[in-house]
C-alpha cells in the first residue's frame, strides 16, 4: 500500500492529475478531514466523497498519537512540525508506508520514512 497526501487527493479531484484509484492507496483520517474541509459547496463535497470511497482507510490509533508526539517534539523547532504532518508521517511509520507527497520539504528529514516517488500523469 502506498499513503496519500492531501495534495495528491485535492489534484486529482481538479483533474490536474491521473491517480489510478484501484491500485492499493490509503489514507488517515487526517487526509480526509483536510481533502474535505477543502470543499466549497455541497456537489464538490459529494465528488471528495466519491473519491475518498475508493481509498483505504487505516486507523489512527494512541500508538501512532503517541509517535506524532515524539515527531512534533523532535522537529517542530528545527523544522517547523506542523501537528497533522506528524500524524501523517506517524500513520507511515507505524504501518510501515511509503508516502506519496508533493511536500517533501515537510518529511524529507524523518529518519526511515520513505517518500515515494510516483509518475504522476498530468490531464
Amino acid at each position: 500500500m502506498i499513503f496519500l497526501d492531501t495534495c495528491l487527493l485535492i489534484d486529482y479531484s481538479k483533474e490536474r492529475i491521473n491517480i489510478d484509484l484501484s491500485k492499493d492507496y490509503c489514507i488517515n483520517s487526517i487526509i480526509r478531514l483536510e481533502f474535505k474541509v477543502g470543499a466549497l459547496n455541497k456537489r464538490e463535497l459529494k465528488k471528495i466523497n466519491r473519491i475518498l470511497s475508493k481509498i483505504n482507510l487505516v486507523d489512527t490509533d494512541q500508538s501512532i498519537l503517541d509517535l506524532a508526539d515524539l515527531l512534533v517534539e523532535k522537529y517542530t523547532l528545527s523544522h517547523g512540525m506542523k501537528i497533522y504532518d506528524a500524524i501523517i508521517a506517524a500513520t507511515c511509520l507505524i504501518y510501515d508506508l511509503p508516502l506519496w507527497t508533493y511536500n517533501k520539504k515537510d518529511f524529507h528529514f524523518i529518519n526511515g520514512l520513505v517518500l515515494k516517488e510516483e509518475n504522476i500523469a498530468t490531464r
